[in-house]
């Protein structure tokens, strides 16, 4: 039986900035998307620590080393510029799987 189980996530992110009048995702600088194991256009959940709100869109990569975490589309309209989130992509597999896990500061760098 496959189980869906986490595979990615990177904690504690700080959105940037957003853009509602681009068509959709989330951009994610090069290192971090490379530290979590995340691949360009790949579903990921992102959940805000500061608001609670949830939503699914897809990984852009980014320039690495910016900081720069940048929600564009509708989603801009839940998830705010300074807001924490938390994003999460998934897997499907008939055993566990150890997830890649990173945890960023105020400036998206990587502390853990």
């Amino acid at each position: 039986m496959l189980v869906s189980q986490l595979k990615s996530k990177i904690h504690r992110a700080k959105v940037t900035r957003g853009d509602i009048a681009y068509e959709g995702s989330i951009e994610i600088p090069q290192d971090l998307v490379e530290a979590a194991g995340l691949w360009p256009g790949e579903k990921v959940l992102v959940a805000s620590i500061t608001s609670g709100n949830r939503f699914e869109t897809y990984v852009l990569v980014g320039p690495p080393k910016t900081g720069e975490i940048i929600v564009n589309g509708g989603a801009a309209h839940l998830v705010k510029a300074g807001e924490r989130v938390v994003i999460m992509s998934f897997a499907l597999d008939d055993k566990p799987i150890t997830p890649r896990r990173i945890v960023c500061n105020e400036h998206n760098e990587i502390i853990a």
